[in-house]
C-alpha cells in the first residue's frame, strides 16, 4: 500500500510530548514544566484544503506530532488544531476555527497569554493575513513554511491576500518564510512577492532557503537541509517567544 505524503516520518527524531486533546486542539507539553511555570504558546496551523474524510485528521499526521513534540522539547506549549479547510469555499470557517483555537491556547493552564506565536504552513499561509495586517499586542510572531500567500487567480473569490496585508502591516512583528528550491510554482511566485512587500514596508522578515526541498520537505525529504531549516525555525520561534 502505497504511503500518502502527509504520513511519511517527519525528518526530525523527536520524543513524543505529552499530549491532551481538549476538543478541536492537542496541547503538547513537556513533563519538565514546572508547576506554575508560563510558558509561550505557538499554535500550528495546517495546510488544505484537506477533504473532510480523510483519516487521521492532522493533528495526527507524523509532521504535526513532530513538531508539537519539538515545541515542548524547546520549552514552548505546541498546539495543534485540525480547523475545517476541507474546500476552497471553507476558508471563512477555517480562519474562524484558528481564531478560536488561539482563543483557547491562550486560556490554558501553564500558558502565558502575552506570548504566542502563529505558525503557517502550505495553503493555510492565506490565513496568516488578518493577523498580519492586524496583529494583536500579545502575538510574538508568525512562522511561515512553504506557504501560499496569494490565491491563484483560477480559485476565484477567495478575499485573502497575505502579501497585500504585509504591505500595510500595523507594527513591526517578526516574521520567518520558510522557502524550498523546487516550490509549486503558484506558491513560489507568492512567495517572491510577500518578501517583497516585506522589505519594502520595513516588516522584520527572515528567510530560511531549504537547498533541495520540496513542498513538504518537512516529511518528504530527509536530507540535512531539511533537519537543519525545522531546527533553525523552531530556534527562531522559541527565541521571538523568549522562550527559556
Amino acid at each position: 500500500m502505497t504511503v500518502p505524503p502527509w504520513m511519511h516520518p517527519f525528518v526530525l527524531a523527536v520524543e513524543p510530548a505529552r499530549r491532551q486533546r481538549l476538543g478541536g486542539i492537542d496541547v503538547h507539553t513537556s513533563p519538565a514544566t514546572s508547576a506554575g511555570e508560563l510558558r509561550p504558546v505557538v499554535v500550528f496551523v495546517h495546510g488544505g484544503p484537506v477533504p473532510a474524510d480523510v483519516e487521521p485528521t492532522p493533528r495526527d499526521w507524523p509532521t504535526f506530532l513532530g513538531y508539537g513534540a519539538l515545541a515542548a522539547e524547546s520549552g514552548i506549549v505546541g498546539v495543534t488544531v485540525d480547523h475545517r479547510l476541507h474546500g476552497l469555499p471553507d476558508y471563512p470557517v477555517a480562519a474562524k476555527d484558528v481564531a478560536a483555537a488561539v482563543d483557547q491556547a491562550r486560556g490554558l493552564d501553564g500558558v502565558d497569554p502575552e506570548r504566542v506565536g502563529l505558525w503557517f504552513f502550505s495553503g493555510s499561509g492565506l490565513l496568516a493575513a488578518d493577523w498580519l495586517a492586524a496583529p494583536p499586542p500579545w502575538l510574538r510572531c508568525v512562522a511561515l513554511t512553504y506557504p501560499l500567500l496569494v490565491a491563484p487567480p483560477s480559485w476565484g473569490g477567495i478575499d485573502l491576500d497575505a502579501v497585500a496585508a504585509v504591505s500595510a502591516a500595523a507594527g513591526r512583528l517578526p516574521l520567518l518564510l520558510t522557502r524550498v528550491e523546487h516550490e509549486i510554482p503558484d506558491a513560489a511566485r507568492s512567495q517572491d512577492a510577500f518578501v517583497d512587500a516585506a522589505r519594502a514596508a520595513g516588516v522584520p522578515l527572515d528567510v530560511l532557503e531549504v537547498a533541495g526541498g520540496q513542498h513538504g520537505f518537512d516529511s518528504l525529504d530527509h536530507t540535512e537541509e531539511s533537519r537543519t531549516a525545522v531546527t533553525q525555525a523552531m530556534s527562531w520561534v522559541t527565541a521571538a517567544l523568549g522562550a527559556t
